[in-house]
């Protein structure tokens, strides 16, 4: 089953024209435009025509009726695109977003950059200095590292170079 977290019906998000009307009769358009998981704008569309014949035979509200249809098929489609390719539908704005199942993206929130930093709050003891604690972590790892037996990489110890036709 397709995921579409909307917090309003899927038609509300649609966009809705017709072309200059030809003699071959008329063209709709419907237009769901979404923002894809790169950020970049996209749009899925549904076209329908309807004959000046067609608009005869279904008398005033031949517009409505295709209409009403058009939409029921284009809401179909979309709901199997997002099954088949593995997507979600979903968002508070006005355009929705469409990201793979289960990587939806979370608002970012606004971090207080003393706090993210480690630095003390409110009258708190200075316990640490992340510059010390870096400092002494780099001294550490090269200390075992000798204490181990480890050796400094020489050039045998890397992988050869490519050597192929093309570089």
């Amino acid at each position: 089953m397709a995921s579409i977290d909307l917090p309003r019906a899927l038609q509300d998000y649609f966009a809705f024209a017709e072309t200059t009307p030809t003699r071959n009769g008329r063209r709709f358009s419907i237009t769901l435009p979404y923002v894809r998981a790169d950020g970049r704008l996209d749009r899925l569309q549904w076209w329908y025509h309807l004959s000046a014949a067609k608009e005869m035979a279904l008398g005033d509200n031949a517009q409505d009726s295709l209409r009403t249809e058009a939409i029921e098929r284009f809401t179909v489609h979309i709901e199997r695109w997002l099954q088949n390719t593995r997507q979600d539908l979903y968002g508070d704005g006005s355009i929705p977003y469409v990201s793979a199942e289960g990587n939806r993206v979370v608002a970012a929130y606004q971090v207080d950059p003393a706090t993210s930093e480690g630095l003390p709050q409110n009258g708190e003891d200075d316990i640490a200095d992340p510059v010390a604690i870096e400092h002494n972590a780099a001294e550490g790892s090269a200390a075992e590292v000798q204490e181990a037996g480890g050796s400094t990489p020489t050039k045998s110890d890397h992988r050869p170079a490519n050597k192929s036709a093309f570089g």
